[in-house]
């Protein structure tokens, strides 16, 4: 298969219907009438069947299958949790404990193991690299393609191990914790099913309900930047927008964080690969 992502285009065309249904509802809505949000609603159900994430998901199973790296070796063999080469359900139940590297890893750090031990690749070349270029752009193709085989599942991430209650207690305080230049957290935003920003309304990730519909629809294509973005690239963003220094790809208070809201949104649906605007 030898499809082309063309994210700039895509994004463009997408926004630009989002634009148009937006402008034809109000912000605030009236009695009877449709509100900005219903308008979204309404858009990502038009177009779920065409989620630009598909092509994202086609190349990370062709590199799933692919040898590379120096051991010139496939991910065919690598365990994301429920046992070497199984990729069904297993983004489901995500972040967990794994006794090989004795720490919780998040789907992408558990990847990184595997493309390590697996194929030879240096970590730190995907860890150094930009979102969405050289090093990290495989395992966001990759990421795609294993989230896809839990959608429609049950949100499940096991919270049995010492090390995964320690992450969700870790994933907690640091949702709560404010700082940077503006004083927020991610409760600030994310605490109060109420609060909205711009045309968008904001789960409450403190609850079972808020946290399943935010969980369960990330990672996501990312209508505004035409590309998909990962669960680590949407909590990089989260701290630019509170104003704080962006945390080290996969570094433990992404992870626990990852960790508090699977936790949060246990028996949710994940719906992954989510549309968002």
């Amino acid at each position: 298969m030898n499809r082309t992502i063309s994210g700039g285009r895509i994004g463009v065309a997408l926004g630009l219907g989002l634009s148009c249904l937006a402008m034809q509802v109000s912000a605030q809505g009236t009695p009877g009438t449709p509100t900005a949000s219903d308008g979204i609603a309404k858009y990502r159900e038009m177009i779920a069947d065409g989620n630009p994430a598909e092509l994202y998901e086609a190349e990370g199973e062709e590199l799933w299958k692919k040898a590379a790296g120096p051991k010139n070796a496939t991910l065919e063999k690598c365990d994301l949790g429920l046992g070497a080469g199984v990729v069904k359900g297993a983004a489901a139940q995500l972040p967990r404990y794994f006794k090989d590297t004795n720490r919780v890893q998040d789907l992408e750090s558990r990847l990184m193991t595997c493309m390590e031990v697996l194929q030879g690749i240096n970590p730190q070349e995907i860890i150094d690299a930009p979102f969405g270029k050289g090093a990290k752009k495989p395992v966001e193709a990759i990421v795609a393609y294993v989230v896809t085989n839990s959608r429609g599942m049950k949100i499940n991430a096991p919270m049995k191990h010492p090390k995964e209650k320690e992450m969700y207690a870790l994933g907690k305080h640091a949702f709560y914790y404010r700082g940077g230049s503006m004083d927020f957290s991610c409760a600030t935003c994310h605490d109060d099913a109420s609060k909205r920003i711009r045309l968008q309304d904001l789960p409450d990730l403190t609850s079972q309900k808020g946290a399943a519909l935010g969980w369960g629809f990330w990672p996501a294509y990312r209508v505004s930047s035409g590309e998909f973005w990962t669960m680590q690239r949407r909590l990089n963003d989260c701290y630019r927008q509170q104003r704080f220094p962006y945390p080290n790809y996969t570094s433990d208070v992404t992870i626990a964080l990852s960790a508090y809201l699977a936790g949060n949104a246990k028996g949710g649906v994940v719906n992954t690969p989510g549309l968002k605007r």
